[in-house]
């Protein structure tokens, strides 16, 4: 009984309760204001938001079952605490949610719908978006209208699309098909996205100096756009980012390639162009970084989610405003600390029964042991 207690609280705690104490931990930034706000006034009128990227689901041709348990597990128990604790208003993913989901065939792409509803289940009062990576439809050269079109049904899914909540606009953008070839699913894409821009600029006008152009264009909030995407903007390497979660020293100074890694450096300047946003918030490299682009607009790469891909995963959570923002960190368990309780836990486990049995002789009764046997 003693031993069924001692492994199933070990087993409770690193698999149950060490989420809610870590995630307990965190906090909703302040945006400028907030203090002075009452608390009625504040929930009405500041967005909580929490954005997380590269879940990566593993698939039936590369992922082991056991691995796929454990990583779901992992991340199921992450969202479920951190949705209970802090109850955001609404969720982003950037993208990656599968690993296969380039080639998978349609049994294995619903089997792995499947599974991501009932890891990331919501309730109503929590909107969830979901944007498109490369390893749900494909690099550009793997991706067909096919597989788009099946990401846009199960989630909803449009590049271009504006997501408008308590005045914050948020631009969607299917970063995979920022590729300037004239692809048509590129074209169709960028074509979506220039009309939103001309609405988000014209919206932004003041009324007496509203140009022709914009007399008959539907009026959006005037909030500046904060962009969603899979691929960063243009830069050269993550030479320049820092933090416990950037990317490992021996990477950082590796050169990205345009549109693998990162945008090219014209599909960058054009969505700059087009949307002068006052946020970027981008996935895929699994590392984080922050980058001001243009010495005004910044970037955050948000780390992986999976343990898969990082020893120590995180999201993002943003209490954001019309006018501002501000974002904190929250950290998930480390993945080796868990390992070092299972360890310790098992080694104390064996000198406990060795000690039950009494195998485990005290150090001076068995060195007097030996020395009777010598003089024997």
């Amino acid at each position: 009984l003693k031993l069924v207690c001692f492994v199933s609280s070990v087993l409770l705690f690193c698999e149950f309760l060490i989420y809610y104490v870590v995630i307990f931990q965190c906090r909703w930034p302040e945006v400028k204001g907030e203090a002075h706000m009452g608390k009625k006034e504040t929930s009405t009128s500041v967005l909580k938001a929490m954005i997380l990227a590269d879940t990566h689901l593993l698939g039936e041709i590369k992922g082991h079952w056991l691995d796929k348990l454990r990583r779901e597990w992992q991340m199921e128990r992450s969202f479920q605490t951190a949705l209970w604790l802090l109850q955001p208003d609404i969720v982003f993913i950037l993208g990656d949610v599968f690993d296969e989901g380039k080639w998978s065939s349609p049994q294995a792409w619903a089997d792995d719908v499947r599974r991501f509803r009932k890891m990331f289940k919501h309730p109503v009062s929590t909107e969830l978006v979901v944007i498109v990576g490369n390893h749900d439809i494909g690099f550009h050269y793997e991706m067909t209208t096919y597989k788009v079109n099946r990401f846009e049904k199960v989630f909803n899914f449009t590049s271009g699309k504006l997501i408008t909540r308590k005045g914050i606009n948020f631009v969607v953008v299917n970063s995979v098909a920022m590729e300037g070839d004239g692809c048509a699913v590129c074209r169709a894409s960028e074509a979506k996205l220039l009309a939103l821009s001309h609405k988000l600029n014209c919206s932004q006008q003041k009324p007496n100096h509203s140009s022709k152009r914009c007399s008959d264009v539907e009026q959006l909030p005037a909030s500046e756009p904060i962009l969603l995407q899979h691929y960063p903007l243009y830069r050269k390497s993550d030479a320049e980012c820092s933090g416990e979660d950037s990317a490992p020293p021996q990477e950082k100074n590796i050169p990205f390639q345009e549109k693998y890694d990162v945008l090219s450096q014209e599909a960058s300047q054009k969505l700059l162009w087009w949307f002068h946003p006052r946020l970027i918030l981008s996935g895929h490299t699994h590392s984080a970084c922050e980058v001001l682009h243009a010495g005004k607009t910044p970037e955050i790469s948000v780390p992986s989610f999976s343990w898969r891909n990082r020893n120590n995963p995180s999201f993002i959570m943003g209490s954001m405003t019309p006018t501002d923002f501000s974002l904190q960190k929250c950290f998930l368990p480390y993945e080796s600390r868990v390992f070092t309780i299972y360890c310790a836990a098992g080694a104390l486990l064996v000198i406990l029964i060795l000690a039950h049995f009494q195998l485990l002789t005290p150090p001076f009764y068995f060195a007097q042991r030996l020395i009777s046997k010598h003089k024997a």
